[in-house]
């Protein structure tokens, strides 16, 4: 590496080219910024003799060989502020040229533009100092050149910053100005490959990630150490598409990348924000290094974005596939690696068609939905989908997708019918995230003719706050009413009249203009045709308004008994992989444990046995007992809860650990088998305990 302190005209002059390659960002300063360096650009008019204004610095590499009367450089870092000095150069060139100024020892146009802008001896790609990227560099000619010829798709950011400063250096003396870039001062560093990496520098120089997202500190890792030609290959084939597949949302490209990096990995958790670009880095680095070719990579990448950007910018090829993905996405950000995997299914592999693409896009948001109704666990969303992009079948998507929702555990289970009815009927809505798309959904699902909400706001039937007419209303039990129904699916409803409505009496409501009788809303028909507004009528608004949710957001249709059918099924062939003899132990408590596993064995039934690395489990065909060895004894831990067991015995004891070292099941009794007398009672304990598990 070469660095050196030097005036801004040493490292400009000359017959030379600075390129800004193809990895690197547009140009995008804005006003603030173009402003500031105006400002340092009078300031260091005014400098004394021999002092200046430091700028920054300026970092290059050679791009190839070097003729002996041309050189061509790539641009590593300062790009923005040499493309910036550049067109105020241009600007300052063009105000003497259009004005006529003609200051006595100032510059002219043409010694501007041969010593700053372009290459006076050479022509065609030769010509211009500075060439920057795609629209940039067509819009940058045009202004170097001079020319008057309007180019399709400009960059407008280029050419703001150009009109910017034609603007000011009007009111301003061509000679100061030219006196302050003159006096401008940088780090010039020259970097020399392959004793210089471009890209340690670069992420060295960008550490703080302030000035660039973790896309472009991606696209330039992958690109910066390619040749040229390579590089625009590369970028052509497949970055220049994922970037295009998010036009308007670049900022999506940095979470794609993350959940593309989860998905290779099959991840348990999501990628810090601020270590995407490292991750991305270290799992391309292994994917190259096992054999993986830097296009097959970015083939793979391109495929995953064409799916995520479909969900992120709710759009899909059809209407009705773009219609379920936008719903979706006004619900939750989290399935996108899911969608992703699924829109693959769709448009790669042809497993999964159009109609059954929506389906299944619904039948998420009907998870989603039905789990913000009945108030569950939200936290941790993105790990269940991520686990069920992981396991998506690609041959069968759609049922694949069904049994993975259906088998959710515990906080994260499908809630079903009942329970979803239920929390409908029942629960206080008004307040919930839910309760607004809720409405929407029963106000909108299934009619071609789509009333546009986005104007509408929640409406309570009966009032927040009621009049005498209202209590009279609802009877003597008016304060216990109003405060059981007032905030329930029944009495809300949508409509553009919200402040009009405020609480006004029930007939009223009916009757003014834009009143329920004259609504358009689908969800006031009910209530316009009410004589009253009582508790009768709310209760069988919400049953209707219910069975209409079941309908929309459905069950995932699959059978508790088929779910418990295959769950056994994957259980018997993990047990038939595993080796109870691997289970470390003592060779004292190996002895009593084969002893047990012998009286086991006679039990006239099927029992799962499945090992793990410090205790054996069985099933039959739910979880019975975990056998769990110590130094000098096993531990035998029994589903049941105490008071479900008969214990002749008396050796059997409640389970009062939070956690037992080496424990993979939760139970509720404990039993010590610490020698061979105790084989019998605990042989009994256990037939219980399978008993039970077959029950459930």
């Amino acid at each position: 590496m070469r660095a050196s302190h030097q005036d801004l005209w040493k490292l400009l002059e000359g017959s030379k080219q600075f390129v800004v390659p193809i990895f690197q960002r547009n140009y995008n300063w804005t006003e603030e910024q173009c402003v500031q360096l105006w400002n340092d650009v009078l300031q260091a008019a005014d400098a004394p003799a021999n002092g200046g204004h430091f700028l920054g610095s300026i970092v290059y590499t050679a791009a190839g060989p070097q003729e002996a009367t041309f050189s061509r450089w790539l641009v590593i870092d300062g790009q923005q502020r040499l493309t910036t000095l550049s067109l105020l150069l241009a600007a300052l060139r063009d105000h003497i040229q259009d004005s006529g100024w003609a200051g006595e020892g100032g510059p002219t146009s043409a010694e501007i533009d041969s010593r700053f802008l372009q290459n006076a001896f050479k022509t065609g790609d030769q010509k211009p100092r500075l060439v920057l990227r795609r629209n940039d560099d067509r819009t940058l000619r045009k202004i170097v050149e001079g020319s008057q010829e309007s180019i399709d798709d400009p960059a407008s950011e280029v050419d703001d910053a150009y009109q910017l400063f034609r603007g000011v250096i009007a009111s301003s003396d061509p000679a100061e100005i030219y006196k302050g870039l003159g006096n401008l001062k940088i780090v010039d560093v020259m970097l020399e490959p392959p004793l210089d990496n471009p890209q340690l520098v670069f992420e060295s120089l960008n550490s703080t990630g302030v000035d660039l997202s973790q896309a472009d500190l991606i696209r330039n890792f992958i690109l910066m150490g390619l040749p040229e030609e390579e590089q625009n290959r590369i970028y052509c084939s497949y970055w220049r598409l994922i970037e295009s597949e998010f036009e308007g949302s670049h900022w999506a490209i940095d979470n794609c990348a993350r959940d593309w990096v989860a998905l290779r990995r099959k991840a348990t958790r999501q990628i810090r924000t601020d270590r995407i670009y490292v991750e991305f880095r270290e799992e391309y680095r292994r994917l190259t290094a096992g054999g993986e070719s830097v296009d097959a990579v970015l083939a793979d990448l391109l495929q995953f974005s064409k799916g995520y950007a479909a969900f992120v910018l709710r759009r899909g090829p059809g209407k009705d596939l773009g219609a379920a993905l936008g719903e979706l996405r006004r619900h939750v950000d989290v399935p996108a690696m899911l969608v992703a995997r699924l829109f693959r299914c769709y448009h790669d592999l042809r497993t999964l068609n159009e109609s059954e693409f929506a389906e299944s896009i619904r039948l998420i948001e009907s998870y989603i939905v039905r789990r913000q109704v009945c108030g569950l666990q939200t936290r941790g969303y993105w790990s269940v989908f991520a686990n069920i992009a992981y396991g998506l079948d690609e041959d069968c998507p759609s049922k694949s997708l069904e049994m993975l929702l259906a088998r959710r555990q515990a906080s994260y289970r499908f809630p079903s019918d009942e329970e979803f009815e239920r929390a409908l009927f029942e629960d206080n809505l008004y307040g919930a995230r839910v309760c607004r798309p809720l409405l929407e959904g029963l106000e909108n699902a299934g009619h071609l003719e789509r009333v546009d909400t986005d104007r509408f706001q929640i409406e309570h039937v009966m009032p927040q706050v009621l009049s005498e007419p209202w209590k009279q209303m609802l009877g003597e039990r008016w304060e216990e009413i109003h405060q059981t129904w007032l905030h329930r699916l029944g009495n809300l409803t949508l409509t553009a009249y919200n402040p009009l409505y405020s609480n006004r009496g029930f007939q009223e409501k009916k009757v003014i203009p834009g009143g329920f009788e004259d609504s358009a809303v689908r969800l006031n028909k009910f209530i316009s045709k009410q004589d009253k507004w009582t508790a009768q009528q709310m209760s069988n608004r919400g049953k209707m308004l219910a069975a209409r949710a079941l309908g929309i957001w459905c069950h995932h249709g699959i059978a508790e008994d088929q779910i418990a059918r295959i769950e056994f099924e994957e259980l018997r062939n993990k047990a038939k992989a595993s080796d109870p003899d691997s289970v470390e132990m003592t060779d004292l408590v190996r002895n009593l444990f084969q002893r047990f596993r012998e009286r086991l064995q006679e039990i006239d039934r099927e029992i799962i046995e499945l090992a793990a690395r410090k205790s054996v489990s069985y099933f039959g065909p739910a979880f019975a007992f975990e056998v769990l060895p110590r130094k000098t004894r096993l531990l035998l831990l029994l589903a049941p809860e105490f008071h479900e067991i008969d214990d002749p015995s008396g050796l059997a004891t409640k389970n009062t650990y939070k956690f037992l070292v080496n424990c993979q099941n939760e139970g509720g009794v404990l039993f010590d088998l610490d020698r061979e007398e105790r084989i019998a009672p605990a042989i009994g304990l256990v037939r219980q305990a399978l008993n039970l598990a077959d029950a459930e």
